[in-house]
């Protein structure tokens, strides 16, 4: 069972990003304050979950949950301060967007960095250990689905509402047919980075 906390008694909050590997479209985070006696033993890790459990529990964090917020950064802003650097960035605006200021951090993954004075931890495999950062892991995962579903409307040819734009084999052979889309990480490796840049125009 995932606990509720790691830093008992204190405001904590838990983070995640989604769309790290991804190809196309931005990354997002989230950042999630339970109770400290809060308890779900449906939460797990976002990858663990199925689609319709995903959006399901979203409905219950967001109601179960004393602060939540999602952050975004940008394929462009990815492509100017590295992929690394986006996620962090990511999980900072999600803690900027919380209603109510934690006092501790818990981080899945093993990189942050410093988000003001606030004491934080980093825990690998943390979002299949914590309960907050399981789901912020869902939070983030759930409204970047929905993103890259609205992306997919104008660009269908990348099969982004099936991938989500990681590189699978549709999305890559969409890349050498088509090209790149503005939503596009054009610092990427190849064959991403160094095919041109088509116009809205060209997909119509």
């Amino acid at each position: 069972m995932l606990k509720s906390c790691l830093k008992s008694g204190l405001v904590e909050a838990g983070c995640d990003e989604a769309g790290r590997g991804c190809l196309a479209g931005s990354v997002y985070a989230a950042a999630v304050v339970f109770p400290s006696d809060y308890e779900n033993p449906r939460l797990n890790d976002s990858k663990q979950l199925s689609a319709r459990a995903r959006y399901s529990l979203r409905e219950e964090i967001e109601r179960d949950a004393l602060a939540w917020a999602v952050g975004i950064v940008s394929a462009q802003e990815i492509d100017e301060i590295n992929i690394l650097n986006a996620s962090i960035l990511a999980m900072h605006r999600a803690l900027d967007g919380l209603s109510l200021r934690p006092q501790h951090i818990i981080v899945d993954g093993n990189r942050f960095k410093s988000y003001g004075n606030t004491p934080y931890c980093t825990i690998v495999k943390g979002d299949g250990k914590y309960l907050s950062i399981a789901a912020a892991s869902i939070l983030a995962k759930t409204y970047r689905d929905d993103y890259m579903r609205d992306l997919a409307a104008d660009f269908p040819q990348y099969g982004w509402d099936k991938n989500a734009g990681y590189p699978t084999r549709q999305h890559r052979e969409a890349i050498v047919r088509y090209g790149l889309t503005p939503h596009h990480r054009r610092s990427y490796s190849l064959p991403v980075g160094q095919m041109p840049l088509f116009a809205d125009a060209d997909f119509e």
